[in-house]
């Protein structure tokens, strides 16, 4: 009696089955890298990647996987895409697709599933995962006949890549993947610029012309529009503000005299006071869910000009008396061709500054250890250079990051604040060195954080993104105990306990470091960065001054 031939080892390659032409739309689509896991349900998809151009990134964990796409498809604006089998490779999948999606960054996710001939009654392993990814997406599908693998991706790629971008879903069934397949990707349509109406533009600089002390608030929507020149230029020639959201950092030099540096605190801080006294915001690419209108304009009494690529959110607190809707840049030129104000720098505005930047020096100094986060923040900045990236997690450190770390370019202060998810620092620099190999780079966590995705270190190190992990040490969720403090004057649940994480860098081949002095942090980051392998940064840090800044921002008023 024969044995029976494996029909996968038998196969002719003489047509091309579904997930051959998946990946063939891939390629054409421009992908680079698809980072992910190997899977049973994905194994036509990584067979063909083998013969691909494509380059596929092996992680640790599936959530890796989907922040090195997130943060990919951030930096680049082109669609990063992660890929994962069914069940629980799907749903560790989720937190980075979900993260993508609220961030506004291009992402396409591809799970494998089970056959067709298995979803109508309980199986091992499965779920409706067109079902779960729903509301984490803008758009999802799965694959259910070969001839419409090429529409369903050039769709994907489209809407991810649209404005607002975020993450889109393809689940590609086993059986569908195996099965003969005919056609060709398709071509890339030509998207069209829109223009803001005569009328919007007109009105927008009537009011513009009028306003006493108008503010400008800048969003993550000026970065993807790639629109930071002329929101400098059209700042500069009518001599207005600007103050940015946390994911805007960058789109005006921070040395730049009408820069007021970053807004989103959620406490009450030097810049509450420019919002105080404003007659009008101009928002320019900003998304409610970078910092809620509430927090600025609790009363909704504040005039506001919307200027976008969309039209602006339902919001009480956000009622545009004109929106401005189309190329963010053409929109800031032909509003500054209309616009007429000859007033010099506000008196107000240029005392603020000074006394933003004298909170931001007064640090510079400081010899205290462990280190207050304004310290190790402030020389941070000093040995990273303009292009140089930082990848922030979520934690405590997150604002002191917001607050105290300033750009002079786009994208180079990297912070989620759709979603804001921990674990997301290392994954992202291993992407963010793969886009940009000759910049330096560092990750900035919490060791809560760190613990999260720390896995993803030995990803980094095999495929040699040599950047730098830089953990905020103070043993517990940090941030967490801010607010409890904040609300009940005590914390509770909050404190754990650490490796030891010199030790534990070294034990995968790694550099690791321990900050011991304030003197010794800006020559062992200094050394960490000139290293060929990525390095780890043990700081212990004083989150005393948590408290303190609350305090502080209680106490504040607006006086200048």
């Amino acid at each position: 009696m024969s044995k029976r031939k494996n029909p996968h080892l038998q196969r002719e390659k003489t047509e091309m089955n579904t997930a051959e032409l998946l990946v063939k739309c891939l390629e054409n689509e421009g992908v680079e890298y698809v980072f992910g896991l190997p899977g049973e349900e994905n194994l036509e998809v990584l067979e063909a990647l083998r013969n691909s151009s494509i380059k596929f990134i092996t992680t640790r964990h599936e959530q890796g996987a989907a922040f090195m796409a997130d943060v990919y498809g951030r930096l680049t604006g082109k669609a990063g895409v992660c890929l994962s089998t069914l069940g629980p490779g799907a749903t560790n999948l989720m937190t980075g697709v979900a993260d993508a999606n609220l961030d506004g960054a291009p992402l396409i996710a591809i799970t494998g599933q089970v056959g067709t001939d298995r979803m109508h009654i309980e199986s091992h392993q499965y779920l409706d995962l067109v079902a779960m990814f729903a509301p984490v997406t803008k758009w999802n599908a799965q694959i259910v006949r070969p001839s419409t693998t090429a529409e369903i991706v050039r769709k994907a790629f489209k809407v991810a890549q649209s404005e607002k971008p975020g993450a889109v879903h393809i689940d590609l069934p086993e059986n569908i993947a195996a099965m003969a397949s005919e056609g060709h990707p398709l071509t890339k349509d030509n998207r069209e610029k829109t223009f803001g109406a005569y009328q919007s533009l007109n009105k927008a600089a009537v009011a513009i012309s009028k306003a006493k002390s108008p503010l400008l608030l800048v969003g993550n929507g000026t970065i993807r529009a790639n629109a930071s020149e002329a929101l400098t230029q059209f700042a500069t020639r009518l001599n207005i503000p600007v103050a940015n959201t946390f994911m805007g950092k960058g789109v005006i030099p921070y040395t730049h005299p009408l820069a007021l540096w970053t807004t989103g605190l959620q406490k009450r801080d030097y810049i509450s006071c420019a919002f105080e006294e404003t007659d009008l915001v101009i928002a320019v690419g900003y998304d409610l869910i970078e910092y809620s209108p509430k927090k600025w304009n609790p009363e909704g009494k504040i005039p506001i000009i919307h200027i976008g690529a969309l039209p602006a959110e339902i919001d009480s607190s956000y009622i545009p008396l004109v929106e401005v809707v189309g190329d963010i840049s053409d929109s800031l030129n032909e509003i500054l061709q209309r616009a007429d104000r000859m007033e010099k720098i506000d008196p107000f505005v240029k005392q603020l500054r000074a006394d933003i930047r004298a909170g931001y020096e007064q640090y510079a100094a400081d010899d205290g250890f462990p280190i207050k986060p304004q310290k190790l923040i402030y020389d941070l900045r000093q040995v990273m250079g303009p292009e140089d990236i930082l990848i922030s997690d979520v934690g405590a450190h997150k604002m002191w990051i917001a607050r105290h770390y300033h750009c002079d370019r786009p994208n180079t202060c990297l912070i989620s604040n759709g979603f804001a998810a921990m674990g997301i620092a290392i994954p992202g620099a291993v992407a963010a060195k793969l886009v940009y190999p000759d910049r330096k780079v560092v990750a900035a966590t919490g060791d809560g954080g760190f613990m999260m995705n720390c896995q993803e270190l030995e990803t980094a190190l095999r495929v040699g993104t040599n950047f730098v992990t830089l953990i905020f040490n103070d043993g517990g969720y940090g941030l967490i105990e801010w607010k409890q403090q904040d609300h009940f004057g005590h914390s509770d649940f909050v404190k754990f306990g650490n490796p030891d994480f010199v030790k534990f860098a070294e034990s995968m081949g790694l550099k690791g470091y321990r900050v011991e002095a304030a003197t010794d942090f800006i020559p062992i980051l200094k050394e960490a960065l000139a290293q060929d392998v990525p390095c780890v940064i043990d700081c212990p840090v004083d989150y005393r001054e948590n408290a303190r800044f609350s305090q502080l921002s209680g106490d504040m008023s607006c006086n200048l």
